[in-house]
C-alpha cells in the first residue's frame, strides 16, 4: 500500500489544488471496512460501497429504482439478445489511462472468472467490442435483467493492471482472500482515490481531480473511513462530534440521534434477507425436511424484531420482500412452538442434538445478539447450540470453509429481483456458474433451480412473477433456509451533511455527489 500512496501522491496533491474554496472534508464511520481494494474478491456491501467511491459503473441504479447513465451515456436494445452501450469520451483512470471499451471487455472477463460475481450475469454472456467507444453485452437467450447486473460491471485500468508484480505474479490475479497486487493497489474512473489504507484502522481518500462528471454537486474533497465495530462507540463518535456520517445506527438508538439537536436520523426500508443456513453435509438430521420445518417453526422471528430490532425490520417467511416478483403474503413468518416439538418428535429426534453455529458480531444489525436468542429458542426443542461469534473479516473465510452446522448469512439481492436470492443463498453449488455461491447449508433442489433458470429467459413480466412465487413457495415448504427479517436501514449524520440526497436501499452511498456545508 505504500508504493500506491507515493505513486498516487502527486495525483492526490494536484486533485487537492485544483478544488474550490466551498470544499469540504468528510469523516465516516461505519461497522467495518473493505476487506480487499479488488473489486472482484468478495461480493458485499462494504466491497460495493468502496467500489462506488474509486471506480463507476457503466450504470447506476436511481433513487426511483430506474437507471443512472454513469460511464456509459446512452445503451439501446440492438436485439433480443444483445444491449449497446455507448461509453462517455475522454473519462480518465486514476492513472492518467483513458478509459475504453477494451477496459470493459478486460474487467467484464475477469469479472465472470470470480467466484461471487459470476453468477451475476447468465453462463455464456459476453462482452463484444465495437469500437473505443463502444461496446455490446450479449447472452445467449433473451435476458430481462441486463441492465440491473450491468450496475456490477465498474471498469478496471487494464494497463495498469497488466504485467508482473514484485512477486512476478500477474498484476490482474484474482486471488479471494488472497495478497495480490489488485489486492492492494487501484486504478479506477471513480471520484476517489485511495491515498492511505491500514486494514481496519483506516482508509484515507482523496478527490480526484480529473474525475469525470463535472456536473455531480458534490464537494467533499477528503474522507476518512474509520472502521468501528461496537454500536455504542460508533453513535457516541457522532454525537460527540468526532465524526460526520455513521452506519449503521442501531435502533438503540435512533432517538439519541433524532433528539440531539447536531444531528440527524435518516432511515428507509430495508430489503436485505437476513438468515440462517443449515448444513445437511455436516449434519445428518437436517437432510429430514420435517427437520428443518421444526427448527423454522421453534424460531420466533416475529419476537427477535420486535424485542432485539426494536421494530425496525420486517419478518420474513420468504426470501424476496414486498414489490419484489417472487413476493407472496401468504408465506408469512410461523413460529409455532408445539408444532416444531411435534416434528421433531415425528422425525425421531425428539430427545435433540449437539450443533455448531457461527455468525458475525460487525456485519448485520444486532448479528451477535440475534444468533445468541436463535440459540436459547433452539434449545426449546433440545437442540442445543455451540455457538462462535467473530468479526466480519475472520467470518468470511470461515463462511468460504462451511466451518460450522449454521451459519448465519444477509443477503440484498445484487440485481433488485428475488431470482437472486435463489441463485446465491440455495441453489445447488455449482463452482462454473457461481449458482450457490454463498449456500453453507448444501441445499439442493433440481427442479426449483430449473424454474429459475427459466424465469431468467422469460420476459413477460407476469409469466416471470408467477414462476419466482412458485420458487418461493416451494423453498418455504421445503424450509430449505431459515428466514429472519429483511433489516431497514439507517444512517447518522451531523447537521450539514446532505446525507438523504445520497443514501439507497442496496446501502452504497454516492458519496462522490454528497454535498456538506459547514460545521
Amino acid at each position: 500500500m505504500k508504493k500506491l500512496v507515493k505513486s498516487l501522491a502527486g495525483i492526490a496533491l494536484a486533485s487537492s489544488l485544483a478544488l474550490s474554496v466551498n470544499a469540504a472534508s468528510l469523516k465516516i464511520a461505519y461497522d467495518s471496512d473493505p476487506v480487499s481494494l479488488d473489486p472482484h474478491e468478495q461480493l458485499s456491501g462494504g466491497t460495493l460501497q468502496m467500489s462506488h467511491l474509486t471506480f463507476d459503473p457503466v450504470v447506476r441504479w436511481g433513487k426511483d429504482h430506474g437507471f443512472e447513465a454513469r460511464l456509459a451515456e446512452k445503451w439501446e436494445r440492438v436485439d433480443d439478445n444483445t444491449m449497446r452501450f455507448h461509453l462517455r469520451k475522454g473519462v480518465k483512470f486514476h492513472s492518467g489511462n483513458t478509459l475504453s471499451a477494451n477496459d470493459v471487455k478486460w474487467t467484464f472477463d475477469r469479472l465472470v472468472s470470480s467466484p461471487d460475481f459470476k453468477a451475476v450475469f447468465p453462463a455464456g454472456t459476453e462482452i463484444k467490442v465495437v469500437n473505443d467507444q463502444t461496446f455490446d453485452i450479449v447472452t445467449k437467450q433473451p435476458y430481462p435483467l441486463i441492465l440491473n447486473s450491468a450496475t456490477y460491471i465498474f471498469p478496471m485500468d487494464s494497463k495498469f493492471y497488466s504485467g508482473k508484480d514484485d512477486k512476478g505474479r500477474d498484476k490482474g490475479l484474482l486471488k479471494k482472500h488472497g495478497d495480490s497486487f489488485a489486492s492492494r493497489n487501484q486504478s479506477g474512473t471513480g471520484p476517489y482515490i485511495i491515498t492511505e489504507r491500514q486494514q481496519g484502522v483506516k482508509v484515507q481518500f482523496e478527490r480526484f481531480a480529473d474525475y469525470w462528471d463535472k456536473k455531480s454537486p458534490g464537494n467533499v474533497d477528503e474522507i476518512t473511513l474509520t472502521p468501528i465495530k461496537e454500536n455504542a462507540t460508533r453513535v457516541a463518535a457522532l454525537l460527540s462530534g468526532g465524526v460526520d456520517f455513521i452506519f449503521p445506527v442501531p435502533p438503540n438508538d435512533h432517538e439519541r440521534i433524532k433528539r440531539n439537536g447536531d444531528t440527524d436520523l435518516v432511515t428507509l426500508t430495508g430489503t436485505r434477507i437476513i438468515t440462517f443456513q443449515l448444513n445437511q453435509e455436516r449434519v445428518e438430521a437436517f437432510k429430514d425436511k420435517r427437520v428443518r420445518q421444526a427448527i423454522v417453526h421453534a424460531i420466533n422471528n416475529e419476537g427477535i424484531v420486535k424485542k432485539i430490532m426494536k421494530g425496525f425490520a420486517t419478518a420474513a417467511g420468504q426470501q424476496g420482500p414486498e414489490g419484489y416478483a417472487g413476493f407472496s403474503e401468504d408465506l408469512a413468518p410461523r413460529y409455532d412452538l408445539k408444532k416444531a416439538k411435534q416434528l421433531m418428535k415425528e422425525a425421531g429426534y425428539e430427545k435433540g442434538f449437539t450443533i455448531s453455529m457461527m455468525a458475525p458480531n460487525n456485519r448485520y444489525i444486532n448479528d451477535a445478539k440475534i444468533a445468541q436468542a436463535v440459540a436459547g429458542m433452539l434449545r426449546k426443542i433440545n437442540v442445543t447450540v455451540d455457538l462462535k461469534t467473530m468479526p466480519k473479516a475472520q467470518y468470511w473465510p470461515s463462511f468460504d470453509e462451511r466451518a460450522a452446522d449454521i451459519m448465519m448469512i444477509g443477503w440484498h439481492a445484487d440485481t433488485e429481483d428475488s431470482a437472486n436470492f435463489t441463485e446465491y443463498l440455495t441453489a445447488c453449488a455449482d463452482a462454473d456458474s457461481g449458482w450457490g455461491q454463498y449456500n453453507s447449508g448444501n441445499y439442493c433442489n433440481t427442479a426449483v433451480d430449473s424454474l429459475v433458470k427459466a424465469a431468467g429467459k422469460e420476459t413477460d413480466p407476469a409469466k416471470r412473477t408467477e414462476m419466482l412465487q412458485k420458487v418461493e413457495r416451494e423453498l418455504y415448504e421445503d424450509a430449505a433456509y431459515v428466514p429472519l427479517h429483511w433489516q431497514n436501514l439507517a444512517w447518522g449524520a451531523r447537521k450539514g451533511v446532505k446525507a438523504e440526497d445520497v443514501v439507497n436501499v442496496m446501502n452504497f452511498p454516492y458519496l462522490g455527489d454528497l454535498v456538506v456545508s459547514e460545521k
